[in-house]
């Protein structure tokens, strides 16, 4: 016992050391530290920021993001007007998607900004009217090309050589992922190997990462107990490093030499430069929308199981339709945000769950996913890695089917869900997902802009039908190639309350439509073109549209719409 009581005696005497220390560096200023780390405020990190720096930028809408470092550039570029002309560089979507000053927003300032390199666009909307009025050069890339360059970039790669991204906006033959006339440089080309065509993306040296942990020690190695995505904070540490940069890392608290576990240690300390330790607990949450869930982070935790029912209504309707396409032979699953979330409440109510395993593209295997600001993390998950290999084992066709979202269809089967108008959304890990799944089903309703339907004993009843037709002659940006999906051959369904389709070698085919629709009036009057109407035109399942299970069971192989797509 007089051991034990001696041993905690001493770790509480090193805490206590360590408290004061932080509290002697936050009341002193800039501290030098060993190899020259420094340990100061978030508005003292802000000088390390130089007019025309690359600064790259980790975070996932509001995990992993450094607040507090971000308001205060903010607040140093109104008060003194400088830095300016910086490029910002990241990969996932940085805000709270409502325009409020979170993640991005921060630098939405003429400039400020003179670029931004960025894969969804969407979470930091004060951006897009900079981007509409040419005030600054965009460009919008894949998601997951973005963390690959970033990887490629530390190694001093000068390119990164990929078929993600063919047949899209992104490719040069289109608009080589440029957003406005401001916009000139070239930074994808297109090149062959072996007589197949790849684009070839210019890699992001960076001379600023931004980035966040949670555990710092005196030495400056960087821990992420408490992230619930380690994201790409290895990468852009090296990728500024290597090039010259600096890295700075807003953490919650400091703690001894030689305390952290090494195996727990993702930012070595001789990638960092400067360590923030935050001073308002509200500017480091685990996500926009949590300050701080256990289950994020561990995946042995016994959480409340009662599952509130989801309501028989537009979104259940077309996410039902869209689980009949499962088959026992897939076990890997990507869902987008919207409509394809509700997939997974479906599965949990039929008691099917278990036969798959969800992921989601910011490295996240297993577990129960979660949405809105805490979208790209799950529940109990099972594993967690980097968003770079995530993205790897998407490239190289590890999901077997994955359920993103429907905003623009034309009749090549072409998708957009990218921009609309002045409004960016972004293709984010888009791109990746549909070109590399196995099947792809998009989901979304049939119209949009005031669409109100009730579902009736078994069938389907327009109350007041959509302004806008998504099915349009031509999709104003091409965030999916139905032209690549058919030269590879995918399967391919589109699944809406009242139609499926199905890509097919002649075109984009009508296969189903919902009881109680009419098709001349509440479908192909409602399109912009005429789509091919298949010979078998069947009615959707009837227990679709009704209360209760509707008896989904995986006990078996089941032959899916798709699996013929040669013969059609």
């Amino acid at each position: 016992m007089k051991t034990h009581s001696v041993l905690l005696w001493r770790i509480v005497s090193r805490l206590e050391i360590v408290s004061s220390y932080v509290k002697i560096m936050k009341h002193k200023g800039v501290k030098e530290m060993k190899d020259n780390l420094q340990f100061m405020s978030a508005q003292e990190a802000v000088h390390l920021i130089n007019t025309g720096d690359r600064v790259g930028i980790g975070g996932f809408i509001g995990t992993g993001v450094a607040e507090e470092i971000h308001m205060a550039i903010e607040n140093k570029y109104i008060e003194t007007n400088t830095p300016q002309n910086l490029t910002l560089i990241y990969a996932a979507g940085i805000g709270d998607g409502n325009g409020a000053s979170k993640g991005l927003n921060h630098y939405a300032h003429e400039g400020l900004i003179k670029r931004v390199i960025g894969g969804h666009w969407g979470m930091a909307p004060r951006l897009a009217p900079l981007v509409a009025e040419n005030k600054l050069e965009a460009y919008n890339l894949p998601q997951g090309v973005i963390t690959q360059l970033i990887r490629e970039s530390a190694a001093g790669h000068p390119r990164l050589i990929s078929h993600v991204g063919l047949g899209t906006f992104v490719d040069p033959d289109l608009d080589g992922g440029k957003l406005n006339a401001v916009t000139s440089e070239d930074i994808v080309e297109k090149i062959q190997f072996d007589g197949q065509d790849y684009l070839a993306y210019k890699t992001l040296p960076i001379d600023v990462a931004i980035l966040k942990g949670t555990t710092a020690d005196e030495k400056g190695n960087i821990s992420l107990e408490d992230e619930p995505l380690t994201l790409n904070v290895l990468s852009f540490a090296m990728n500024a490093r290597n090039n010259g940069g600096k890295v700075i890392v807003q953490v919650e608290k400091v703690v001894r030499e030689s305390s952290l576990n090494p195996k727990n240690v993702h930012i070595p300390h001789v990638l960092v430069d400067a360590i923030v330790v935050v001073e308002n607990k509200e500017n480091h949450m685990q996500t926009f929308g949590t300050q701080y869930n256990e289950a994020f982070i561990r995946s042995d935790l016994i959480v409340d199981d009662k599952k509130s029912i989801y309501p028989l209504n537009i979104r259940k309707v077309i996410a039902r339709r869209s689980a009949k396409t499962l088959t026992q032979s897939m076990k890997v699953i990507n869902y987008g945000i919207g409509v394809p979330e509700v997939v997974a409440n479906v599965l949990s109510e039929e008691g099917q769950e278990d036969h798959f395993i969800p992921t989601i593209e910011p490295g996240i295997f297993g577990g129960t996913p979660v949405g809105g600001l805490d979208f790209g993390c799950s529940i109990n998950p099972d594993a967690i890695i980097d968003e770079s290999y995530m993205f790897d084992y998407y490239d190289g066709g590890g999901l077997d089917i994955a359920f993103l979202g429907l905003a623009q269809c034309d009749n090549k089967g072409n998708v957009n869900v990218s921009k609309f108008g002045p409004k960016i959304a972004g293709c984010g890990g888009f791109i990746n997902i549909t070109q590399n799944a196995k099947k792809l089903v998009f989901c979304g309703t049939f119209t949009a802009g005031g669409l109100k339907m009730e579902v009736c004993d078994g069938r389907l009843v327009i109350v007041q039908e959509g302004k806008v037709k998504k099915f349009t002659s031509d999709v104003e940006q091409i965030t999916f190639s139905g032209k690549v999906a058919k030269q590879n051959e995918k399967s391919v369904l589109y699944v809406t309350e009242r139609a499926v389709f199905e890509l097919r070698k002649n075109g984009l085919t009508l296969i189903e439509i919902a009881p109680g629709i009419d098709v001349e009036r509440d479908v192909l009057a409602q399109m912009e073109f005429t789509p091919l109407i298949s010979k078998d035109l069947t009615l959707m399942d009837k227990a679709i549209f009704k209360e209760g299970p509707m008896g989904l069971i995986f006990h078996q192989s089941k032959q899916d719409m798709g699996s013929d797509f040669l013969t059609k």
